[in-house]
């Protein structure tokens, strides 16, 4: 008997293993996180799969400005914060890339208006 269980836990993880793996190869799915896990004893398995849209919930989406005149003072601003902070994408040594900028405070979109 515990052989069965064994077993039935075996094919229950090699199930739930490829269709994962099938998931996962799909071009709809490449927006998702999955979260998933087995758990359990000799006397009981459990198996949870959850996926969920990849969003982060703490980015607001702004609206582009539909004034003329509003649209050209935001452009105005962006360009003078580029020409006063110049950002640059330096890579550490482990390849992770970091923003730099020529003046203190750019980091924080601060600007001298």
């Amino acid at each position: 008997m515990l052989a069965a269980r064994a077993a039935a836990r075996l094919g229950a993880a090699v199930i739930l293993s490829a269709a994962l793996s099938a998931a996962s190869l799909t071009a709809a799915e490449a927006a998702d996180v999955f979260v998933g896990g087995c758990v359990g004893t000799h006397m009981s398995d459990n198996c949870v799969t959850r996926w969920a849209p990849a969003v982060d919930p703490y980015v607001r989406e702004i609206p582009e400005p539909t004034d003329p005149a509003e649209k050209a003072a935001r452009e105005a601003r962006d360009h003078k914060w580029l020409a006063r902070c110049r950002p640059v994408v330096q890579r550490d040594r482990l390849g992770v890339g970091y923003y730099r900028y020529a003046t203190p405070g750019c980091a924080f979109g601060v600007s001298e208006d």
